[in-house]
């Protein structure tokens, strides 16, 4: 049954529907606790005049960057009413953090931000760290010329800032019947899921839930698109192979649940059936009377994969690593399709897409295969869980 004449179940987006943001608007939110964060904060304004974004004076739904002033002491949310408005909260923390995820994941959250820049004096001037929503940690340090460093600042948060996310899911209950309790593929979901919990691969989630209240969580999960913050994910193409006006079929891990027991269907596991571009949507198929979690929003990019490459049967997403792996220039936020893109292209560079192993910058790896079992047999004894950070 097609999408047109399904029962739709419902549509989970984001805080609003893309679309609303005016590109290349910005806007300040709040006082900066200290003079020195101001310095920070007026020299990238004056970057982004340049290069043609326009100041509002306030933020609003429309605006589509926000800089967000943050106090470490006592840090407030920036509460957007869009998804695609892009949030970066600006601390000064007193020394370059040895830890700067430690350090700076609770500011990101409890900002409810996409980005978090810390400023900090360092032994050569001030240095600038970043921390983003997929654990991702570099830092740009001052070379002596203030206007290079608001530059080289703002080349970190550019690309992320303009990208593009999907994450809205819209569920359609109109799973076949034999397909409720999954088959073959789910079953190797399963057994993936196992392995990277044996292999040490599925790290802890931050613990955001001790960090903010139970509104904001809400409005974290609304505005990333996701379940909870839980790492990697793995799909596997729908046997036989079927296919829409959308795209491929494919079964994939649900976002925010615990990645060692992937067994319910159209909760922990969801049958991908198509990405609906007017409505930037990924299209589930889901068992009646289940109310579901959403996908991964890694989907687009494993949608792009298995469209493009017929041989891909399976494709595997980890925060590990493996050296000499060919690498996404940019690290672009998950779930955009700038991120997707970038992956996508790789892929097809490789010597045999369908047998692929990409890295994406400062987060982790992306490994095609024909079966998911197949894929483990090739990295067994070459990953690492430490994933180079620059």
């Amino acid at each position: 049954m097609g999408p047109e004449t399904a029962t739709k179940l419902t549509m989970a987006g984001g805080v609003a529907e893309r679309g609303r943001v005016q590109d290349r608007t910005f806007a300040r939110n709040g006082e900066a606790p200290d003079a020195r964060l101001a310095w920070l904060v007026d020299g990238i304004a004056a970057v982004m005049a340049g290069r043609g974004y326009t100041e509002h004076p306030a933020p609003g739904p429309e605006i589509q960057v926000v800089l967000h002033f943050l106090d470490v002491a006592a840090p407030k949310p920036y509460r957007r009413k869009n998804a695609p408005t892009f949030v970066v909260s600006f601390a000064t923390v007193p020394e370059p953090p040895p830890d700067p995820l430690r350090t700076g994941y609770p500011l990101l959250v409890r900002g409810l931000s996409n980005l978090a820049v810390m400023l900090s004096e360092g032994p050569g001037g001030p240095v600038c760290s970043f921390v983003t929503l997929e654990q991702g940690t570099y830092t740009v340090e001052h070379a002596g010329d203030d206007a290079a460093f608001f530059a080289a600042v703002f080349a970190r948060i550019e690309p992320l800032a303009t990208s593009r996310l999907v994450i809205a899911n819209e569920f359609l209950a109109d799973l076949p019947e034999p397909l409720w309790s999954g088959d073959d593929q789910t079953a190797s979901i399963a057994r993936a899921g196992e392995r990277l919990d044996a292999l040490d691969l599925l790290p802890a989630a931050f613990p955001i839930e001790e960090i903010l209240s139970e509104r904001d969580l809400r409005h974290v999960k609304l505005l990333y698109g996701i379940g909870g913050l839980s790492y990697g994910n793995v799909s596997a193409r729908r046997l036989p192979p079927a296919e829409s006006d959308l795209g491929p079929e494919f079964w994939m891990s649900a976002s925010g649940v615990d990645k060692s027991n992937l067994r319910a269907i159209g909760r922990d596991v969801l049958l991908v059936t198509g990405y609906e571009p007017a409505r930037d949507a990924i299209v589930l198929s889901i068992p009646p009377e289940v109310t579901p979690n959403r996908v991964s929003v890694d989907a687009i990019e494993h949608w792009m994969i298995y469209r493009e490459h017929p041989d891909v049967h399976a494709i595997l997403h980890v925060h590990a690593w493996i050296g000499g792996t060919p690498a996404t220039e940019i690290n672009y936020p998950c779930g955009t399709v700038e991120l997707a893109t970038a992956v996508a292209d790789l892929v097809r560079a490789a010597p045999d897409p369908s047998r692929a192993v990409v890295g994406q910058k400062n987060h982790g790896l992306t490994i095609t295969g024909h079966s998911l079992d197949e894929i483990f047999e090739r990295i067994d004894g070459q990953i690492v869980r430490a994933v180079p950070m620059d």
